[in-house]
């Protein structure tokens, strides 16, 4: 007489099915994950240059120039907000580089300008972007800084002539 023998465990073949059905279901969805990784990053890029059009603003108003550099609008290391360090933004955003961005302040007694640059290009972010006290926000598609003649954010390239 035959002995029913409970089943103890999957077989190899059963666990070599499953991690292959896993492999391929990463295999696609890596990709999109780091696209969609890019694209936060490159939204919270621009918005902390509206960060710094804001604490531009404010500091003008405050000191009667704008900030020379993103260590000015920083908080201060110990006492009281100064035209030094005015505390009007964070602390990781004034040592130049948040969310996979690196920024740049340049300013003088006429105006300022902002530039973001992705860290890793192609993998925390594919665009750049440039902007002044004018609060426009210009971009560039790929590795080379967006400037003052780069695209607006959002302006569609025109082709052909249109009648």
């Amino acid at each position: 007489m035959r002995r029913n023998r409970q089943r103890r465990g999957f077989s190899l073949i059963e666990l070599l099915i499953v991690i292959t059905i896993i492999t391929i279901l990463a295999t696609m969805a890596v990709p999109k994950l780091m696209k969609f990784r890019m694209s936060g990053n490159e939204t919270a890029a621009i918005s902390a240059i509206g960060t710094l059009h804001t604490a531009e603003a404010s500091y003008n108003s405050t000191y009667g120039r704008f900030a020379q550099n993103l260590t000015e609008l920083g908080p201060p290391a110990s006492g009281n907000d100064s035209a030094a360090s005015s505390g009007l933004i964070s602390a990781d955003l004034a040592k130049g580089e948040k969310q996979g961005y690196k920024f740049t302040l340049t300013g003088n007694g006429a105006g300022y300008t902002i530039s973001a640059v992705p860290i890793t290009y192609n993998s925390t972010g594919s665009r750049t972007f440039y902007s002044d006290q004018g609060m426009d926000i210009h971009e560039n598609h790929g590795q080379e800084p967006a400037t003052a003649s780069s695209p607006l954010i959002g302006a569609v390239a025109k082709t052909g002539d249109s009648k």
